[in-house]
């Protein structure tokens, strides 16, 4: 089979490979760019751990081939934020319990991450509905709905104070 050479930024950094034309990006990025933090769950888009941003949209990684990123910018889990510091999602989860394996998270951060983009205080339901294409088979949802909710206050809090240093600089 015929391979094509393709590069993509996986969190910053240019990846270059040649893959066969049928390659996942999930495979891509587990295997070629060693990022084991996107899971593969079931390969058919149910269950939403593959979860990755492809240029800024969320997208499950078991529904785009490798080709199709070429040239783009991916994002996974490992490149979130900055190792030294937990974006308010993270430290919500961490603080609501949102989490047992790990299996899941990838996918249920960045849904909730796409929402709080959207929709900065969300309801329950709204947040119900974001995760609803995520499967945890751990957790029984309510502390991850409990995190996201956390999560909007958190973040609201964090662009008060940043508004706050902001205008006492300009001053």
């Amino acid at each position: 089979m015929e391979s094509h050479s393709i590069a993509i930024q996986v969190n910053g950094i240019r990846v270059v490979a040649d893959v066969e034309p049928r390659l996942l990006l999930v495979h891509f990025l587990r295997e070629r760019a060693g990022l084991t933090g996107t899971h593969i769950g079931c390969d058919t888009s149910q269950c939403g751990a593959c979860t990755v941003r492809l240029d800024g949209v969320t997208v499950k990684s078991c529904t785009v081939l490798a080709v199709q990123a070429d040239g783009h910018a991916v994002t996974t889990i490992e490149g979130l934020a900055d190792p030294a510091r937990l974006t308010p999602l993270q430290q919500a989860f961490h603080e609501r319990h949102a989490l047992q394996c790990g299996f899941c998270t990838p996918g249920m951060i960045f849904a909730a991450q796409a929402l709080l983009e959207y929709v900065p205080n969300p309801t329950e339901a709204q947040v119900r509905q974001a995760l609803h294409g995520n499967l945890c088979r751990c957790t029984g949802y309510q502390n991850i709905v409990d995190a996201v909710l956390l999560a909007a206050k958190l973040q609201q809090t964090e662009d008060l104070q940043t508004e706050h240093l902001r205008v006492a600089e300009a001053t």
